[in-house]
Parts: C-alpha cells; sequence; structure tokens
C-alpha cells in the first residue's frame, strides 16, 4: 500500500509542531531537535516537517511505498511522465535509510518515492548528483531532496 509523503519546511519547529499536532489530533511519531513526523492512517500521509536552514513551505512531495516492486512500478510511471529520473540506493535522510527514485513535475516540484529500509541516527544529508537533462537547483544543505530536485 502506497502513502502520500508532504514536507515542509519550516522556521519555528516547535510552534509548527503544536499546529501540526492539533490539527491531527495526535502527537508526532517522530520528534528530533530539527526533524518531526507524523505517520497517519486518516488520511493515510508521512507528514513531515524540518528546520534546515531552507527556505520555509513546501519542501517536496513523494509517495512511499512498502515494497521493492511498489517502488519498481511508481519510478516507472515518473520516467513515463518524465525523461529524467534519478534514483538513489541506501540515501540517508530524514532519520532513515531509503531507496529513492526523484523527479520533477512541470512546474519543479520535487517528487520522491521511496521504500524505507529502517532509520538512521543522523537526519542526513543524502546529496545526489543532478539529474540530467534536468536544470540543477542547489539544494543550500538539504538532506532529502537532490539537487536536481531543490525547489526554486
Amino acid at each position: 500500500m502506497q502513502r502520500l509523503h508532504v514536507h515542509v519546511s519550516v522556521d519555528d519547529l516547535a510552534r509548527s509542531i503544536g499546529f501540526y499536532s492539533t490539527l491531527f489530533g495526535v502527537a508526532p511519531s517522530v520528534l528530533k531537535d530539527d526533524y518531526a513526523k507524523w505517520m497517519l492512517d486518516d488520511p493515510r500521509v508521512n507528514f513531515a516537517i524540518s528546520r534546515t536552514g531552507r527556505e520555509t513551505g513546501l519542501d517536496h512531495l513523494g509517495i512511499q511505498v512498502e515494497r521493492p516492486e511498489e517502488l519498481a512500478a511508481v519510478a516507472g510511471r515518473l520516467k513515463a511522465a518524465h525523461e529524467a529520473v534519478m534514483e538513489q540506493q541506501q540515501a540517508v535522510c530524514c532519520y532513515a535509510r531509503s531507496d529513492k527514485a526523484w523527479s520533477m513535475d512541470p512546474q519543479g516540484v520535487s517528487w520522491e518515492t521511496f521504500l524505507t529500509h529502517g532509520q538512521a541516527t543522523t537526519y542526513g544529508p543524502d546529496h545526489a548528483p543532478a539529474m540530467p537533462k534536468v536544470e540543477a537547483k542547489e539544494a543550500a544543505g538539504a538532506c532529502c531532496a537532490p539537487s536536481c530536485c531543490a525547489p526554486a
């Protein structure tokens, strides 16, 4: 089964945790000094916020999968929708180890599909090389969005 992933960069983590905990009706399932994540079943979403020095607002969207064949299927759909997809194996990001595929929609919104294999002791970074045929945008220290897919 797949789960929508939303990652928002924030400037006041404590205030944002309070807001989203109230909105979702639960405390974060993961809480760090610079990061919080809610794994919700209703709506089925992996909603994460972080204070990483990035521009505040929507950082990236994604689809979290549970099996390798789902990752391959979504990555295949990304390839069919866009000419450039960057794949990563065993990336360390957001206190997790994951296999990923990144792309960008026509408006420049970064899309990540990923299969998480376990936790990591650090936030990241998992800097990746720029994808071919996509204008590179600097990730400015972000762990999740590789330089190919960082929002403008």
